[in-house]
């Protein structure tokens, strides 16, 4: 596909959408094109995998589990990535799903290592703001779709 083509595919994509919607779709995008590979692979270059460091339900892996888990989290945000650009009815829910894992992430991790997060006052907030997007995700993708949505 040129690159012509995938531009204006990706601008009709997003004016189909809220942007808030798109701007969720983009950095899904950027965690799958740019992020997670420059994380999983390049930073092989300079990093020890000792010193390496992945977050999952807000509990920090450490050294081989957390590079052992980076190629999960790089599927999740391919998955989420190709489904909402497909605009598969899946692509919503598992989408909400995820931001609800991230708000409860949020949380445990402040709570767990408020010297590096901020503890309750900081968790809180960022737990009803990412489950505000996880209840948004979720009403929108339950939404009435045009003809070219499946």
């Amino acid at each position: 596909m040129p690159a012509s083509s995938l531009t204006a595919d990706l601008r009709a994509w997003l004016r189909r959408h809220p942007r808030w919607v798109g701007a969720f779709f983009l950095f899904c995008a950027y965690m799958t094109f740019v992020y997670m590979p420059f994380d999983f692979l390049l930073k092989l270059l300079w990093q020890d995998v000792s010193q390496a460091e992945e977050v999952w339900f807000g509990v920090m892996l450490h050294g081989k589990a957390a590079k052992l888990t980076e190629p999960l989290h790089w599927i999740v945000y391919a998955g989420l990535t190709w489904g909402l650009w497909r605009e598969r009815s899946w692509a919503w829910p598992a989408a909400a799903l995820y931001i609800a894992q991230v708000a409860i992430g949020v949380l445990v991790w402040n709570v767990l290592y408020p010297e590096l997060g901020g503890g309750w006052p900081v968790g809180v907030p960022a737990l009803l703001v990412f489950g505000a997007l996880a209840v948004a995700l979720w009403r929108y993708g339950r939404r009435d779709p045009s003809p070219s949505h499946s």
